[in-house]
């Protein structure tokens, strides 16, 4: 049999295939090998010198030699404002409590604003930070220090100006539901380093879920083997992960045993692809029953770590998260996407203004994120692992304006043309800023980046060409950048 595998697995001018042709196209007997390998477990633990059941079998399909490993994108869900934190414009404050120019808003959709809103200039005070003279807001005290390891793209420019499809946007290249997410992808595309952990895990904080809800680490069209799984800070860390009171391990595995017998039985009668993911998930289930518990497990982490991220074990917090995904990372796990809510800045409310909500928002994130980076660091982790920050959308350097109120907001509109994200680790280049907006934030004037170029960014840091990795369905190839995106080549090392 492994012979025959050897042999289908060739093609064309000889070149060994990809994971993605061999799914679609030499499955079979794989899934007589994954049964085998489930069944070939009589105490039904993992065994180190079994094949794993389909990352070994799949391998690594990366076009050429990566930069980074694996990913931890940090998504700051509601769109925080560029113009609190990164994006430095002192002519704005000249500007502030003045009639807002009808060139800005001619020809222009917002979520909100109505009427002839007036600018709004900083509400808070920058300065400059490391040998880079990055301008970092005072909203973020303690991620000024790691200034030198980041790259700011200050010109990232977005389709959408709402927030759920903008979300869907950003993780899976359209604003509609149905196309894989960007872990989903990713995953699809390399699989994952640990075989007893699924390789994309997503992390929420802040109280709710994204706008686009659990959408944006689904897998769309792709196998279900290649969707996000949540973690969770409280109860089991993954949901069932726990036996059933009265069944033990050994009548757990006999179980699986008899289910994907069934299994088995259905794949040679259908040959449907996705009995081979069922396959797949259900001993990934049963391996996960030891591997998550002890991964997410950070209580056993030392005082000074904790000291270090701000975290409190057994809450939900973006902290704890933070350091969740550091545990993730040395663990294998490919794709790790964290979601923190909370960052929707109108001003309407004392809650999400940027003067009160806002700066809640800043100090949950702000030591987290900045002790996330230097762990990584300091466990050599972080020259290939590609840390990525931001958000659906940027904010308007107009105020929030809305007819019938009266009251001023204190707070900005949902901005599309221009805001700022950043990258650190994965062979980018610590300390620069890509791209620069107006005198006031409110276009890119210089190196702008669209949500397709960023996408192309972070596979091309994964060692994948973001024009070959393809599947296809419905009678044609798709793609996480659609038909558009190019490389940001100049940030990389």
């Amino acid at each position: 049999m492994i012979m025959k595998l050897s042999q289908e697995l060739q093609y064309k001018a000889g070149m060994l295939t990809t994971r993605r042709h061999f799914l679609k196209q030499c499955t079979t007997g794989l899934g007589g090998m994954a049964l085998g390998g489930l069944l070939g477990c009589s105490s039904w633990e993992p065994s180190a010198d079994k094949a794993p059941l389909l990352s070994e079998v799949l391998g690594n399909a990366a076009h050429f030699a990566p930069r980074a490993k694996r990913v931890i994108f940090l998504h700051m869900a509601g769109a925080p404002s560029q113009l609190e934190l990164f994006d430095y414009k002192p002519e704005l404050q000249k500007l502030h409590g003045k009639p807002c120019p009808p060139s800005l808003l001619e020809d222009k959709k917002f979520a909100f604003i109505s009427g002839v809103p007036k600018m709004l200039g900083p509400q808070a005070k920058f300065s400059q930070h490391g040998e880079s003279r990055a301008w970092i807001s005072h909203r973020l005290p303690h991620f000024s220090a790691v200034a030198d390891d980041v790259c700011f793209l200050k010109a990232v420019h977005t389709d959408q100006f709402n927030h759920a499809p903008a979300q869907l946007f950003l993780h899976s290249g359209s604003p509609r539901l149905g196309r894989p997410s960007m872990g989903s992808w990713v995953t699809y595309g390399l699989g994952s380093e640990n075989e007893n952990l699924p390789g994309y895990m997503v992390l929420v904080s802040g109280g709710n879920t994204p706008s686009a809800g659990k959408s944006v680490w689904g897998s769309g069209f792709l196998p279900t083997l290649y969707q996000g799984v949540q973690c969770r800070s409280q109860g089991d860390p993954v949901l069932y992960v726990s036996n059933p009171a009265g069944m033990g391990r050994d009548l757990r595995g006999k179980s699986i045993e008899a289910i994907n017998k069934i299994n088995q039985q259905q794949y040679r009668e259908f040959k449907d692809p996705e009995i081979l993911t069922r396959i797949a998930q259900y001993e990934m289930a049963f391996k996960m029953q030891v591997s998550v518990p002890e991964a997410t497990d950070i209580s056993k982490e030392p005082a000074y770590i904790h000291e270090m991220y701000g975290t409190e074990p057994g809450t939900t917090s973006f902290a704890n998260n933070c350091l969740l995904a550091r545990r993730l990372a040395e663990r294998g796990v490919r794709f790790i996407q964290l979601f923190h809510w909370g960052w929707d800045t109108h001003g309407d409310n004392i809650q999400n203004g940027l003067n009160n909500g806002f700066v809640d928002r800043c100090r949950e994130i702000d030591q987290p994120m900045t002790a996330l980076i230097q762990d990584l660091k300091q466990r050599g982790l972080l020259e290939d692992t590609l840390v990525v920050w931001g958000a659906e959308f940027g904010r308007t350097p107009m105020q929030e304006n809305r007819v019938g109120v009266d009251t001023p907001f204190e707070g900005r509109d949902h901005h599309t043309d221009a805001y700022t994200m950043w990258m650190a680790g994965g062979g980018v280049k610590g300390g620069i800023t890509h791209g620069e907006t107006d005198i006031i934030g409110y276009h890119g004037i210089k190196d702008r980046v669209h949500i397709h170029d960023l996408q192309a960014t972070v596979l091309h840091a994964l060692g994948m060409d973001h024009e070959k990795l393809t599947y296809r369905f419905q009678s044609r190839d798709f793609r996480l950048t659609d038909v558009s995106g190019k490389v940001v080549q100049e940030i990389f090392s």
